[in-house]
């Protein structure tokens, strides 16, 4: 089962994934994407590991997502992955101009592969108005790309509003 959860900034998305990942009673691996550049996203990060349960394995991974995932793949778990947005902002602003198309590409292709049950927890960046700067543009142009294509491919995708979600692709459950 692929799952897709999308919303804005506090729309409920992670609580969701969360909750998702506990009621299926599998073993969770929980891998961020965040990376702690200041001390208002160390704050950030430590109140989400402080919310989830600690017997989840967690694991941090910033830019190499497929590679991550491919090797902790099992039948029996949930592997959940919070957040892609983060993850296409730290691909993007890598030195290597390649990477973000190139992992891009890899994550896609090894989705429909894994045993796993996966959880994909994303911002959704496309309500708004058409940015100014052209980094940012291009993070809003990549990002909704993404989302597109993950939303081709996955068995269900939720879209979080005011912590309501609405089904989008899958079953009503």
């Amino acid at each position: 089962m692929l799952q897709l959860i999308l919303g804005g900034a506090r729309s409920g998305k992670s609580r969701l994934a969360e909750q998702t990942a506990i009621h299926s009673e599998k073993s969770v691996f929980y891998i961020a994407t965040a990376q702690a550049t200041d001390d208002e996203m160390h704050e950030r990060i430590s109140h989400h590991q402080s919310q989830r349960p600690s017997e989840w394995i967690v694991i941090e991974e910033p830019l190499y997502l497929a590679d991550c995932i491919q090797k902790i793949d099992a039948v029996g778990q949930v592997i959940l992955i919070d957040c892609l947005t983060l993850w296409m902002s730290n691909l993007l602003m890598h030195s290597d101009s390649d990477l973000q198309i190139n992992q891009c590409q890899k994550f896609l292709a090894l989705l429909p592969q894994l045993q796993s049950d996966i959880i994909l927890v994303s911002n959704e960046t496309g309500l708004g108005v058409v940015p100014m700067g052209e980094i940012t543009r291009k993070f809003v142009d990549e990002s909704g790309r993404l989302h597109q294509q993950l939303g081709q491919i996955a068995d269900k995708v939720v879209f979080c509003v005011a912590g309501f979600p609405m089904i989008l692709k899958g079953d009503k459950q």
